[in-house]
């Protein structure tokens, strides 16, 4: 596939609300890659990782380069570091001080993303239903799951790694989300703002280690079991809204082993003064429209640019 310039472009601009996604607990880069029409084709071209050492002996440099769909990947990794490092404490920010709106955003985008997703399934049978119940039910568990204190150790900082970069490839249960269940992270966000590179190393090693092994698996499914797999995918993004519900009273808190006081369980509500028109109520409904407004308009743009 031939691309311009303003096409990279774009798809660094998707990498970039991948990792914006990836920073908020609950929200999933995969997500954003399923929305924004390149899940696909990421997948495939992490996949093709694992085989790229016998292309490099036989086609050189560039064979393997083109073999990893490499300029793709690139311009979606510069947009994903550039979040990273640009919005970490925008959305920290975001979390601490005004976590209704931001949750707002996220669930307004992702309730409207489960419909366009659903759509691409060709033919909803039993089987699909099925996958779609059983995807919803399985991470609507997982995020009811209250947090745990773990070890601060290198080798769990990869395993947190392995496990957190397979959730973020997955719509519906992000990575962040993953470390917070496993208590880190804080911990990792620290590392990213002090920049600990023994931290971040072992971490990211962690990542790719995951990442490769998992992408074939999902390479594999989309492939053999295209509708059964998306309608999975779809279950994912519905069973998440449980956690992405911007309103909740908190039952018990934790602290853990840095002294900060954590959620321990918490309980979805309606938002309170609902009827009486509070201002960040109306707020917080403006930015779910708004949420949905943006994946009407991704909708529209990708129907025109396939025209």
């Amino acid at each position: 596939m031939k691309r311009t310039f303003k096409d990279y472009a774009l798809i660094t601009l998707k990498g970039m609300g991948m990792g914006a996604a990836d920073i908020v607990p609950g929200v999933s880069g995969g997500t954003i890659a399923l929305i924004t029409g390149i899940y696909e084709e990421f997948i495939d071209s992490l996949k093709s990782f694992s085989t790229v050492l016998p292309t490099l002996k036989k086609e050189g440099l560039k064979g393997a380069w083109k073999h990893v769909n490499a300029n793709f990947l690139a311009a979606l990794f510069i947009g994903i570091a550039i979040s990273l490092l640009s919005l970490v404490k925008v959305i920290k920010y975001a979390l601490e001080f005004h976590p209704i709106l931001l949750w707002s955003f996220f669930f307004g985008l992702i309730t409207i993303s489960c419909y366009y997703v659903g759509k691409v399934v060709s033919k909803w049978n039993l089987s699909s239903i099925l996958g779609l119940l059983i995807g919803a039910i399985l991470i609507f568990y997982i995020t009811s799951v209250s947090p745990g204190q773990t070890s601060d150790s290198l080798f769990f900082v990869f395993l947190a790694g392995m496990l957190a970069i397979c959730a973020m490839i997955l719509p519906g249960i992000s990575g962040a989300f993953i470390l917070v269940l496993l208590g880190k992270y804080k911990y990792i966000i620290a590392a990213l703002e002090g920049i600990q590179l023994d931290v971040i190393a072992v971490f990211g090693a962690g990542c790719i280690v995951g990442i490769l092994s998992f992408s074939h698996f999902l390479s594999f499914m989309l492939k053999k079991y295209h509708d059964v797999t998306i309608a999975v995918l779809t279950g994912f993004m519905i069973g998440s809204l449980n956690k992405i519900w911007p309103w909740k009273n908190t039952l018990s808190w934790t602290v853990d082993r840095h002294g900060e006081e954590i959620p321990l369980e918490q309980m979805n509500v309606l938002p309170a003064n609902f009827e009486h028109g509070e201002p960040q109520v109306m707020y917080a409904v403006l930015l779910m429209l708004a949420g949905f407004a943006l994946i009407f308009v991704l909708e529209q743009a990708a129907i025109k640019l396939k025209k």
